[in-house]
């Protein structure tokens, strides 16, 4: 059995849960919680950064980031499944799946500005420079929304995680001005069961 160390609110541990649910590999994993402000939580021995997720397989090894631990789950689960063997469409699901893990990590940045810093020692600019990002790849995304396959790839994984991350922390900020990637991603929930089943209520 593997072990997936993660908190509930991640978006990257939210990719591992529905990659896995579409690999069919969800009974193959045990869900642990880590704590990674707790130098004493074993999650900084799995993972040197005390970053989540890991993952740990039966041979004790631990696999990280969401990346890696996405491209092992499809290896196990016979490969060209999530991540395309067609170097096109390959390239093409990593590049997106690039986007919105960066687009995600700028979105984390600016939570943990207001949430870590005191309020008389943040920086306007550097909220704004996350910011900017965002709404760059927003507009690019909106512009040219993916298309869904049978399967989801992993591009296609990542930013449903990054919009379900925005939905949760930063509602009603982007559904309006991005009608069709809002769109793209009530397609992706109608079709990704897991989507659902993973999401955190506010």
């Amino acid at each position: 059995m593997m072990i997936l160390r993660l908190t509930p609110p991640s978006p990257f541990g939210r990719k591992v849960n529905i990659a896995a649910s579409l690999l069919g590999l969800s009974g193959e994993i045990k869900i642990e919680s880590a704590d990674t402000n707790d130098p004493a939580d074993t999650v900084r021995r799995q993972n040197p950064l005390g970053k989540i997720p890991v993952l740990v397989i039966e041979d004790g090894s631990a696999l990280y980031d969401s990346r890696v631990i996405l491209e092992y789950l499809d290896h196990r689960a016979g490969g060209g499944k999530i991540i395309p063997r067609e170097p096109g469409a390959r390239f093409s699901a990593l590049r997106l799946q690039a986007l919105a893990d960066g687009l995600t990590d700028a979105q984390i940045l600016v939570l943990y500005e207001a949430r870590w810093r005191p309020a008389e020692h943040r920086v306007t600019k550097w909220v704004d420079y996350q910011a900017d990002k965002i709404m760059r790849g927003l507009a690019a995304l909106e512009a040219d929304p993916p298309l869904l396959g049978a399967i989801p790839n992993v591009g296609d994984i990542a930013l449903a995680c990054f919009l379900g991350h925005r939905d949760l922390r930063f509602p009603g900020t982007w559904r309006a001005d991005h009608p069709k990637l809002a769109a793209w991603l009530d397609k992706f929930s109608a079709q990704v069961p897991a989507f659902a089943d993973t999401k955190i209520a506010a």
